[in-house]
């Protein structure tokens, strides 16, 4: 058969496209706005709901890291549950579980209840998460469209930080912190109904082998491990016995997750999705990337409230900045440059700014001017992460098998999620030792309460700055494996997966990444 034939051939057996795709696109990206509007809504809350359950400075971070290693730790086991149970039923069952989780976290009276309610919403988030994504990638199989959709979808993602941010501030100064947890309820219900009514997944394309139980377990228990490994030597010291053990277990039990995916008929995660030498680059680099930034934004939060008494609204206008360069970076720089370049030349480039970014950030001190610290570092930030955001997850699928294209779509906010997770611990771990240190080593001469406050004030920024430093050195990592890793040449937009096609669109437009 000729190429032309065998051409027809393929387009006239390709299903039809789903007449309902358009509307269920409005419902899974306002889905997708819930999940960014919690993420980043909850830093702007999190000073006032600190003082409100007693949180110690110590365990502050755990309200974050909780559901982030939720998150990442399921993403995996959430995708393959989507693969087995259908991803518009796993969709609407984590809508109606993040629903729940977040009215715990609203009502909580308690530092346990508040971070059980947080890892609930990471559980549901990660059966979620895969889905949506799955959905669309399954209902959008024209590549114009498809484009589109991602873009949609993407902008909308990167738009719900920032009103993630604003609303934050104002639920937070004007009515309680509670609200920033309540206000999920809503959008989830919304987002279900529309889901269950609107949304026909395709028939096939299910992954009916049995779940990796023991993989499951053996990356939790790892992740937690390692984790609470750097949470514990921010208060016992990097040298404490049962901080080094944690540190020793998560390795062993990392490493025991490898061996069982290897062996197993059913793994959790085929090795072949890391194997492959640029989807390694990817999760590397941008796991690494996420663990600078997620640190950097609980400094940058309590800096402007505590340091610098900035009210929770003028909080959330003061990160408006790096939302907008995020998305200029990632729908206008990125978009327009990822079919005209190699993907490293935008990547690495792009986390060299963010560096840029972060670099201006150390040099903050008490009253600092925002105008000349704060808004050039986060313009700088936001358009460095956008820019290098965009080529890494359109290459987080890069040359998978149809069978692996969901397992990969998951390792990149694995990726994100675990990276977030062990960066809010570390570098809240380093910039607390700096503080700590820095306080000792000044509070002889204060003699009056007056200057001892002002030392520890001048400690927590110096402890700020002190991490800080350590992310422009993580984003400079990154850079260097992006542009060491990532050899793929620049992308061809013509090509795309039809149903059971067995070839992976290379070309998605991606989620801006939280």
């Amino acid at each position: 058969m000729s190429e032309t034939a065998q051409a027809g051939t393929d387009k006239a057996s390709a299903p039809a496209p789903d007449s309902n795709r358009w509307r269920a696109l409005v419902f899974i990206a306002l889905a997708q706005l819930m999940v960014v509007v919690d993420a980043t809504i909850v830093n702007i809350a999190l000073p006032s709901a600190q003082q409100d359950l007693g949180i110690s400075d110590g365990n502050r971070q755990w309200v974050i890291t909780a559901y982030a290693l939720a998150f990442g730790g399921l993403l995996l086991f959430g995708g393959r549950i989507a693969d087995l149970w259908g991803r518009k039923r796993t969709f609407v069952v984590g809508l109606v579980g993040f629903a729940a989780a977040s009215a715990l976290g609203g009502a909580a009276t308690t530092e346990a209840m508040m971070l059980g309610a947080r890892g609930l919403q990471g559980a549901f988030g990660a059966l979620l998460a895969p889905a949506a994504l799955s959905l669309l990638a399954v209902m959008f199989t024209e590549a114009k469209e498809r484009a589109k959709a991602f873009g949609i979808y993407g902008a909308i993602a990167g738009g719900g930080g920032a009103v993630g941010f604003i609303l934050g501030g104002v639920l937070t100064e004007y009515m309680d912190w509670r609200w920033t947890f309540f206000v999920n309820i809503p959008f989830a219900i919304i987002a279900a109904a529309g889901a269950y009514f609107v949304i026909r997944e395709p028939e096939g394309g299910r992954n009916r082998s049995p779940l990796d139980i023991p993989g499951v377990v053996l990356s939790i228990v790892g992740l937690v491990s390692l984790v609470y490994g750097f949470t514990r030597a921010e208060s016992h010291g990097w040298g404490d016995s049962v901080t080094i053990g944690l540190f020793i277990a998560s390795v062993v039990l990392l490493a025991a997750f490898v061996l069982v995916e290897a062996r197993s008929k059913a793994p959790l995660l085929p090795l072949r999705v890391l194997t492959e030498r640029n989807r390694a680059g990817v999760y590397l680099s941008l796991g690494l990337a996420i663990i600078a930034m997620f640190g950097t934004f609980l400094f940058l939060t309590y800096y402007l409230q505590v340091v610098n008494a900035y009210s929770p609204v003028k909080t959330g206008f003061a990160f408006l900045p790096m939302i907008a360069g995020m998305i200029v970076g990632s729908t206008q720089i990125g978009t327009r440059l990822m079919t005209r370049v190699a993907p490293r030349l935008l990547m690495a480039p792009g986390f060299l700014v963010a560096a840029a970014g972060m670099l201006i950030l150390t040099q903050m001190e008490i009253g600092s001017s925002y105008a000349a610290v704060v808004l050039p570092a986060m313009l700088l930030l936001g358009l460095g992460m956008g820019t290098a955001f965009m080529p890494a997850m359109s290459l987080s699928t890069h040359g998978v098998e149809p069978r692996d294209a969901g397992v990969a779509s998951a390792m990149v906010n694995t990726s994100q999620q675990v990276g977030g997770a062990i960066g809010t611990a570390l570098l809240n771990t380093i910039a607390a030792s700096a503080t700590t240190s820095y306080i000792k080593d000044h509070i002889a001469g204060a003699t009056s309460t007056s200057q001892q406050q002002l030392v520890q004030l001048q400690g927590q920024v110096h402890g700020y700055s002190n991490a800080i430093w350590f992310a422009v050195g993580i984003l400079v990592l990154s850079a260097a494996i992006a542009f060491a890793f990532v050899t793929t040449g620049r992308p061809d937009m013509t090509s795309v997966s039809g149903a059971g096609d067995g070839v992976e669109d290379e070309v998605k437009v991606p989620v801006v990444a939280h």
